[in-house]
């Protein structure tokens, strides 16, 4: 059952608690990707057949195996992934940049070029659930980021196919490339890669603790979006709000992963015992009610505070991936809110609705990053070099201020190469 914890009578450390990350994989990590770097294709499918249980000759899809795939799916579901791809479009070209030069001054020019990655690769988990809407939230930034490859790896099943919903999106994201190889192994040959699968900029997308412990391990060799944990959601309610409602969301997360957490923080004692009940009512109507149950069980919290304004401050004490400010006048409140991943504002706005068709990006910082990080962007997939132009004149009228500068800090090498192209050193 939720347990009920009230603000200010709980100790922190129980308030503000997260479910502790598993952290005994990074030996295991290790030697999988020095197996990938030294094997290629022929460790990948070794792994494949030992974790994934398929035996595969080539890891790539074929145009075939996309065929077949897109004649599998409803229409109406390859048009609901054209609805939420335009909306996820229409988002994130806001977030474009552009490069920029400044030429105020006689005889200078600076500026910042915007240059898109080469090639990125997206990896989309499998196992449990498989997610499409993945798919469509990081490789649509990319596309809008002017990347020129866009490669995608995932887990097969037994039968050493690929869901057909991961494929759809895939060919609704414009995917380049999608190779079969799943887990830490498909980490690796990403990082570094193999005799099929080249090698990327950039690596993004969520997975489990060895997909996240392999994308620390190869930082420095590529780049990586974030080093996700599981899955959070946090609600901020007033009496107005339906206690079956809140269940609802609640449950919606804690489903994902035993290791979700669904937190309700609340001012009213009354409603937080309606949705501790509600919670017992829902989670035998969920498919994955075994996984939920584990969750709120283990992770889920409902705190009581005194107002509202002390529930946004825990809100920003937590910093959760989701935060759902269930308020009657919730933009009353937006600007409190300093630490989140991706807020839903008012009673109508369940987090599902961002994880598939509002638009704003899914790939959320967890585990209390969003202190310091942010959403999946444009950004996330370009890179920014600087350029700086003087003429002989403009050098001269501040060389002399370089070397002053440069001296102070003992370089007069520095000094010196500024005041060697106007006059004699001094």
């Amino acid at each position: 059952m939720m347990r009920i914890l009230k603000y200010g009578e709980t100790p922190n450390s129980e308030i503000f608690a997260r479910a502790p990350l598993k952290t005994d994989v990074a030996g295991t990590v290790s030697a999988i990707i020095a197996e990938v770097r030294k094997g290629g294709d022929a460790a990948l499918r070794a792994y494949t057949r030992k974790f994934d249980h398929a035996d595969l000759m080539d890891l790539a899809v074929t145009d075939a195996e996309i065929e077949e795939a897109m004649s599998q799916i409803d229409p109406e579901f390859i048009q609901i992934l054209q609805e939420a791809a335009g909306n996820i479009r229409k988002f994130h070209e806001k977030q474009v940049r552009s490069s920029f030069i400044i030429n105020d001054t006689d005889g200078i020019a600076m500026g910042q070029k915007v240059i898109p990655m080469e090639r990125v690769g997206l990896y989309v988990p499998g196992g449990t659930a498989a997610y499409p809407s993945t798919v469509l939230m990081d490789a649509i930034p990319a596309k809008i980021a002017g990347c020129p490859e866009i490669v995608m790896t995932t887990p097969p099943g037994r039968d050493g196919k690929l869901n057909p919903a991961i494929i759809s999106a895939a060919q609704v994201a414009g995917i380049d490339r999608i190779y079969k190889v799943g887990g830490a192994q498909a980490i690796a040959a990403l990082a570094y890669g193999t005799e099929t699968i080249p090698r990327v900029d950039k690596i993004v997308g969520p997975g489990n603790a060895y997909v996240a412990e392999a994308k620390r391990q190869v930082y420095g060799q590529v780049s990586i979006d974030m080093i996700a944990g599981p899955s959070e959601i946090l609600i901020v309610a007033d009496e107005g709000m339906q206690p079956d409602i809140l269940a609802a969301d609640l449950l919606s997360q804690a489903e994902h992963d035993k290791m979700a957490s669904a937190v309700l923080v609340t001012d009213s004692m009354r409603l937080a015992e309606q949705v501790q009940a509600e919670i017992e009512k829902q989670i035998p109507l969920l498919d994955r009610r075994e996984i939920a149950r584990a969750s709120i069980d283990d992770n889920g919290k409902i705190i009581v505070t005194d107002t509202i304004e002390q529930a946004i401050e825990a809100a920003n004490e937590i910093a959760p991936e989701h935060l759902e400010l269930a308020l009657a006048q919730p933009f009353d409140w937006l600007d409190q809110v300093k630490h989140a991943g991706s807020v839903f504002m008012g009673y109508n706005c369940p987090e599902a609705l961002g994880d598939y068709l509002a638009g704003p990006n899914h790939t959320l910082p967890t585990s209390g990053t969003a202190r310091f990080s942010s959403p999946l962007s444009v950004d996330d997939f370009v890179k920014k070099t600087q350029f700086t132009y003087f003429t002989r004149q403009a050098l001269s009228r501040v060389a002399q201020d370089i070397a002053y500068f440069a001296r102070q800090e003992g370089l007069t090498g520095h000094a010196r190469s500024a005041v060697i192209r106007t006059e004699e050193e001094k």
